[in-house]
């Protein structure tokens, strides 16, 4: 079932949208209002974002630049929904990284039409990464080592994820604290440093495989060699 996130201020036509996109088996998560819209987008992980440009507390070309430069948002489809109607907004939006630009008013089955455009060809995320012992189970939030079960907190889970999910990339610390604790934050850099000992006092045995990488000057990455991401 494909999540979609939807910003829209009007209150009527969130309503309408929300209910025709729920009828055609979308799971609908969303606001009102675009304070805070890039935590939702980073929290709920949605498939795709309906994004109003003209919201009374921000601006839709803000929010998605910021989803644009968020390395765990970046590839998520965009769809504006806006009155802003001329040429020259049209361009603006797409060259900011708009997937669809449509103008209001429109017909919903028009709007769910394109929706399902941007979903065809679409490859399921894997629901399993495997690196030699250890294994991450994202439907149930799960990690394993050779077949345990591994305690992580929710936090601790979504590090890993990340990091398994790109391996061989460095991340620096503040793109890690971007992707996992999200921009309205209230912690540091040497925040990831604990998460990271953390992790790695969980998931790596004495004298075993070394999952997390420290490259110095830089940041994290995953272990490109223990990596060995598949689907199940």
């Amino acid at each position: 079932m494909k999540k979609i996130v939807l910003i829209e201020d009007d209150a009527d036509l969130y309503a309408l949208i929300q209910y025709n996109l729920e009828k055609e088996g979308f799971t609908v998560a969303g606001s009102q209002s675009g304070k805070g819209a890039l935590e939702l987008c980073r929290r709920e992980r949605p498939d795709l974002v309906l994004l109003d440009i003209m919201l009374p507390d921000s601006d839709g070309l803000d929010i998605c630049k910021g989803i644009r430069a968020h390395p765990d948002l970046s590839q998520i489809p965009v769809i504006f929904l806006t009155a802003r109607a001329a040429e020259t907004d049209r361009i603006v939006g797409l060259e900011l990284g708009a997937n669809d630009y449509i103008v209001k008013p429109f017909f919903v089955r028009e709007l769910i039409a394109r929706i399902k455009i941007h979903f065809r060809g679409q490859q399921p995320a894997t629901k399993l990464l495997k690196a030699g012992e250890l294994e991450l189970d994202r439907p149930r939030c799960q990690v394993r080592r050779a077949g345990q079960e591994i305690a992580l907190t929710a936090t601790e889970f979504r590090l890993l994820e990340f990091l398994m999910s790109r391996p061989g990339v460095v991340f620096s610390r503040e793109q890690l604290l971007d992707a996992v604790w999200g921009h309205d934050r209230a912690v540091t850099d040497r925040t990831v440093d604990v998460y990271v000992l953390r992790l790695r006092q969980k998931i790596e045995s004495a004298g075993g495989v070394s999952y997390i990488r420290s490259v110095r000057g830089f940041g994290y990455s995953f272990n490109i060699e223990a990596a060995v991401a598949q689907s199940s």
